[in-house]
C-alpha cells in the first residue's frame, strides 16, 4: 500500500455476538417466575477500508543506528475507584449508571496502562440517539432499519467530518435486573473478545456512552445502552 495514502479501518458492519446471559428470574405475585430476560450484545465488525484523503509525502526510514532504544514504561497500577457500579437504571439514575459505565472502561484500561478515554459530548449525542431509536423502534443492531450505520450516526453528530482520518468502533448492550448495572453491562462485554478488543484498543482517546431506559422487546424494564469510541488522527 502507498506510504502517501491515509488508511482508516472503519467498522462498517454489525455483527451479534454469541454471548447470551441469563437475567434474575423475579417472582410474579402468583409465586410463579416470571420468563427470564436475557441480556444480548454486539459490536462492530471491523473490515479495512482504504479511504481517499490528504495525501502525505512519505518519510524516509530511520537506520538502525539512527534510533535510540526507548526505555520500557513502568506498568502503573490503578488507583482508580468508581462508584454507582451496582446501581440500578432508572430514570433517576441513569446518569449515575452512565458514569460509573465510564468509569469503569477507564479503571480497566489504567489497570493496562493505556489511556484514558475522555468523555466526548458528540460521540455521546450519538450514542445516546442510538439507544433511545433501538428501544423506541424495538431492534437491536449498529445498523438502523433505514440502512444507517454506527459511522454515518457519528459524523451525523459531528464528531468528525468524513473526509478526515479516524477510527471508530462501537459496543451495545441490554440487560435487565443486575445485567443493567455498570458491572453487569461490563462484566458482558469484557467476557465477549470482540467488545474488549474496543474497551482495549489503545488508540481510542474519547468514548460517549448513552442510556435509554427499557430495552428493545420491553420499553418498561432494563436498559439499553451504547457505547461509541473515537480518535480523531
Amino acid at each position: 500500500m502507498p506510504t502517501h495514502i491515509l488508511n482508516r479501518i472503519l467498522p462498517v458492519a454489525a455483527i451479534t455476538a454469541g454471548l447470551l446471559l441469563g437475567a434474575p428470574a423475579a417472582q410474579a405475585a402468583d409465586g410463579k417466575k416470571k420468563k427470564t430476560v436475557t441480556a444480548t450484545i454486539a459490536l462492530g465488525d471491523k473490515r479495512p477500508a482504504t479511504i481517499k484523503a490528504k495525501a502525505r509525502k512519505a518519510k524516509p526510514k530511520a537506520s538502525a543506528s539512527a534510533v535510540k532504544p526507548k526505555k520500557k514504561a513502568k506498568a502503573k497500577t490503578s488507583q482508580l475507584t468508581c462508584t454507582g457500579t451496582d446501581v440500578m437504571p432508572t430514570p433517576e439514575t441513569a446518569e449515575v449508571v452512565r458514569e460509573a459505565i465510564l468509569c469503569l472502561h477507564n479503571q480497566i484500561r489504567s489497570q493496562k496502562g493505556l489511556p484514558l478515554l475522555k468523555d466526548n459530548a458528540k460521540l455521546r449525542k450519538a450514542a445516546i440517539g442510538h439507544s433511545s431509536a433501538m428501544v423506541n423502534q424495538g431492534y437491536f443492531d449498529h445498523t438502523s432499519p433505514d440502512g444507517g450505520t454506527f459511522v454515518d450516526r457519528i459524523l451525523d453528530a459531528r464528531y468528525a467530518k468524513s473526509n478526515d482520518a479516524w477510527s471508530l468502533g462501537e459496543n451495545l448492550a441490554w440487560g435487565t435486573g443486575e445485567l443493567s448495572t455498570a458491572t453487569g453491562i461490563m462484566d458482558s462485554w469484557m467476557a465477549s473478545s470482540g467488545h474488549k478488543a474496543n474497551i482495549l484498543k489503545k488508540a481510542y482517546r474519547e468514548i460517549g456512552i448513552g442510556i435509554r431506559i427499557g430495552v428493545p422487546s420491553d420499553e418498561g424494564v432494563g436498559a439499553t445502552v451504547t457505547a461509541d469510541f473515537g480518535v480523531k488522527l
